[in-house]
Formats: structure tokens, sequence, C-alpha cells
């Protein structure tokens, strides 16, 4: 069997962190009191613990497809299709004191301050947005004053229009997608390799705005504040037209 990530409860008598888990590095494994299993609603506060326990009450133990050092966070991927995905973070306390945080990236998005979506409407107004008939699982854009009107577009996913005619549109992808229109779908993708081909794409098209929204709240929004603001100004160039 190869690496494998353990969980089994702190035999440590009155303790607050009531299991150990043991994450495996290329240096060797590393032991953590922790106050959680899985830091499946909250991030999960860990100590480092002297050695795994000579009769350990395995909670659980599963495969690992990844365990990485960056820099002060650890990556660990399991294998496993659920809760497979998270992130050790070291840092310091008051004091000096090391702590060290057990987040997955749903639970780090939870504790994130002041991270608003606004409710004022986008230039002034409500919009109409065309949303392509193609497009699988559209944004509803039910928290934006806006309506939305299916309809096959000839190009992007949301627009749009002014008397008629188009002025603005967005094209909706995922990582995933968007790396494979970059390069060919059977090559592996580095996070690296899609920040270098995705900065040459923004040089090579300047016009053309390439942006990373974290979560479908920050996508919709984005879209819907672009299109009002691409509307608002296709409308008062139409008004100085003679």
């Amino acid at each position: 069997m190869g690496a494998v990530f353990r969980v089994a409860r702190n035999p440590e008598e009155g303790s607050t962190l009531p299991y150990v888990i043991s994450v495996p590095l290329a240096s060797g494994d590393l032991v953590l009191k922790a106050g959680d299993r899985w830091p499946a609603t909250q991030k999960v506060y860990c100590h480092r613990a002297e050695e795994w326990p000579d009769e350990p009450d395995l909670v659980e133990e599963v495969p690992v497809r990844s365990c990485v050092r960056r820099g002060v966070a650890i990556d660990l991927v399991l294998d496993r299709p659920r809760e497979n995905r998270s992130q050790l973070v070291f840092t310091k306390l008051k004091g000096g004191r090391e702590g060290i945080f057990w987040q997955t990236l749903s639970t780090r998005r939870k504790t994130r301050p002041g991270l608003r979506i606004p409710t004022r409407r986008a230039a002034g107004q409500a919009l109409d947005i065309v949303v392509d008939t193609r497009e699988g699982y559209p944004w509803r854009f039910a928290e934006q004053q806006a309506t939305t009107t299916k309809r096959a577009v000839r190009v992007g996913d949301y627009a749009v229009e002014l008397d008629g005619e188009v002025v603005a549109v967005v094209e909706r992808k995922t990582l995933q997608d968007l790396a494979t229109c970059l390069v060919d779908r059977r090559l592996l993708i580095t996070p690296g390799m899609v920040a270098e081909m995705l900065a040459a794409a923004q040089v090579r098209y300047p016009s053309l705005p390439i942006v990373f929204c974290e979560t479908r709240p920050l996508a919709e929004e984005w879209t819907y504040r672009f299109l009002g603001a691409a509307f608002a100004y296709a409308d008062e160039e139409a008004d100085l037209q003679p």
C-alpha cells in the first residue's frame, strides 16, 4: 500500500483536540493533534504531536493521491470521491507560538471577511440578459436586478442588446474548459502553465479581458456589472449620434 492518511482518536486524556492525524510527507509522516477528523464545516485547529500512538484507535485510513508542501501550506488530496481535498496552513500566533489550521476550499471561503455581493442596480438600471440556449446550468441572476431571455447567441454565453444589436458578451468557462481551449486535451496542465498561457493570451488580445471569479455568485455579479456598464456606455454613445 502506498502513502496513506490516517485519523485516530487522541489517547491523551483531557485534551481539547480529540483526534490525531498522520500526514504522509516526502520527508516523513507529520503527526498532529486535531480538533476534528476533517474540516467539513469550519477550519480545524491542529497542534504538533510527539508521535503516532503505539496502539492507535483508528477512525479511518485513506490512500493519498498527493501530499505536497508549498511554502507555509501542505496540500493534501485523498483518493476518495468526496471530502478529498484539504490544506494545512502553518502560521504564527500571538507570542510567537505556531498555529496550524486545517481547511478546505469551502471552509476558507466561509471565513473570508468582507466578501459581500452588492445589491444596487448595474449602471442604475435593470438589465435583460440574453442567455445562450446551449448554456448548461445557466446563471439565473436571482440576486441581481435583471431578467433573462433564452435565445441563441452567436458569440459568448451571456449578452446584452441595444436596439436589437449585441453590445457586449461574456463567455463563461471553468478552469478546465479554459485549459483545454488553450492547449491539446492530451497534455497534462499545471497551474503554472495555465497562468503562463493566460498571461500570453492577455498580452496578445489586450481588448479581451480574462477575469477569474472564485465562486458562482461572484461570477454572476461580475457578469451583471460588466454587461450593465457596457449597455450604459453603448446607450450614451447612441444618444450622441447625429
